[in-house]
């Protein structure tokens, strides 16, 4: 093995790890994508979530491979983490497990083909831990997404709720008033809204339609929202009071959010300043000084 040279073990773990993709690439299409993204507005995937079951059926040979590989809490999991992300078009379960599982495999065939080149303990012990980072990447990857998400749905809600209550008060009902602020806002936040009409159109309860986006977003404020206008709806209070209760207070803690924000600015330049911005005056300030000391000597 030794005489195998550096380059060519290089080339033929990419190759390794290029073919699988490039086959799944070919078997699946956007027509599969569709269809999965249609079956995810009619709730196919909360029912299985639900029921305890596979959220999707594999259709690709790799795709089936995936499956059998992935432990169920894991596939739920992972499910619920591309709900987060929004379900992007081009992402569907399948391919995300199909990545993983590629991932893992090409990053432990590059390591191992290193170890037999020079096998050591340390390069075994790498080999280990690069297949669990790449098996753990596309997650990291959603979960970055979803967060994201998050934080633009938490500075967005303000804004709806202020939207909702003018619609309500204007004579609209609640569902009218959401599909408007829906229909006419930008960003996630308008797409879940949507995905939430579309949910009690094809004939989920309007309080369990409300849960479940609670629970895809994870947003502290959504929830209590979701729970606010679900308590009004089934003790008959007014949900135009409820609206304008909760707008003020998401309002007032969005100004607190970004009072937090401006007084933690001083303790993070701190760093930046001390190590990088002072010795350089320190340089330029002392340095002619230090000079003509040197030269009168």
């Amino acid at each position: 093995m030794n005489g195998v040279s550096l380059p060519l073990l290089i080339a033929a773990a990419c190759v390794a790890v290029a073919l699988p993709l490039l086959t799944y690439s070919f078997t699946i299409d956007a027509n599969s994508t569709r269809r999965g993204t249609l079956r995810n507005l009619q709730r196919g995937l909360e029912e299985a979530q639900k029921s305890g079951a596979a959220p999707q059926e594999a259709r690709g040979t790799m795709g089936k491979a995936a499956y059998r590989l992935t432990p169920g809490a894991s596939i739920r999991w992972i499910d619920a983490l591309l709900a987060r992300a929004g379900r992007p078009a081009a992402w569907p379960l399948e391919r995300v497990l199909v990545t993983k599982l590629v991932l893992s495999v090409g990053m432990a065939t590059v390591v191992t083909l290193f170890v037999l080149r020079d096998p050591s303990p340390r390069l075994v012990a790498l080999a280990i831990v690069g297949a669990l980072l790449a098996w753990g990447a596309p997650e990291l990857i959603l979960w970055g997404r979803g967060q994201e998400r998050r934080q633009l749905i938490q500075l967005s809600l303000p804004d709806a709720m202020d939207q909702l209550s003018i619609a309500v008060e204007a004579g609209l009902g609640f569902e009218a008033a959401l599909s408007h602020v829906a229909r006419h806002g930008t960003g996630p936040l308008s797409e879940e809204l949507i995905r939430t009409l579309q949910d009690i159109q094809v004939g989920v309860p309007r309080r369990l339609a409300y849960e479940d986006l609670a629970e895809r977003t994870q947003v502290q404020d959504l929830g209590r929202f979701v729970r606010a206008i679900n308590q009004a709806e089934a003790n008959g209070i007014s949900v135009g009071r409820v609206l304008n209760t909760q707008a003020r207070e998401m309002r007032l803690k969005r100004r607190q959010l970004a009072e937090e924000k401006a007084m933690k600015i001083p303790v993070k330049v701190v760093f930046p300043l001390t190590l990088l911005i002072l010795p350089v005056l320190f340089i330029v300030i002392m340095g002619p000084a230090v000079l003509n000391a040197l030269a009168m000597f």
